[in-house]
């Protein structure tokens, strides 16, 4: 018998990309980390990928669960993966895609923008008060909407 060599599937950036828009933030799964404005670089080599993520903020602890999450996502293309954080470029929250920000606020939480400027994700009302402006993470902050009464989160303009 001899052994058949097994070629890596077909990549390129597009292709690496497509299948990082199926990895979910950990801490809101309903965006993906592309959506979120997580991914910086991707180079596809014939021997390898790098991808270059941008936290969030400093000290995210989902770092780690977003890397082995990233490499466990492109193993499919059967080549190693590299995959690091960088503040080479600061992570904001204009790169959050108009997907995205339609899939924060389907979750319920706001997308960025001035306190003034926030509506309720449930109902559309701006009627709504800052509660605490130090939410779960850096980058969000509480609120609660007058009109449903209900409390919501709301990502931070950063």
């Amino acid at each position: 018998m001899s052994a058949v060599a097994t070629r890596p599937a077909p990549a390129d950036e597009d292709a690496v990309r497509e299948i990082l828009r199926g990895v979910a933030d950990p801490e809101i799964p309903a965006i993906s980390i592309v959506d979120l404005g997580m991914v910086e670089r991707i180079e596809v080599g014939p021997d390898r990928i790098e991808v270059e993520l941008l936290p969030t903020f400093v000290g995210c602890p989902a770092q780690e669960l977003i890397r082995s999450t990233v490499i466990d996502a492109l193993a499919p293309l059967g080549r190693p993966t590299v995959v690091g954080f960088s503040f080479r470029v600061p992570w904001t929250s204009d790169r959050i895609t108009d997907i995205g920000r339609r899939r924060l606020t389907a979750a319920g939480f706001a997308p960025p923008a001035d306190p003034a400027a926030v509506r309720c994700p449930y109902c559309g009302s701006s009627q709504v008060v800052m509660d605490s402006a130090f939410g779960p993470t850096q980058c969000r902050s509480l609120f609660y909407c007058r009109g449903c009464r209900q409390p919501f989160e709301g990502f931070k303009v950063l």
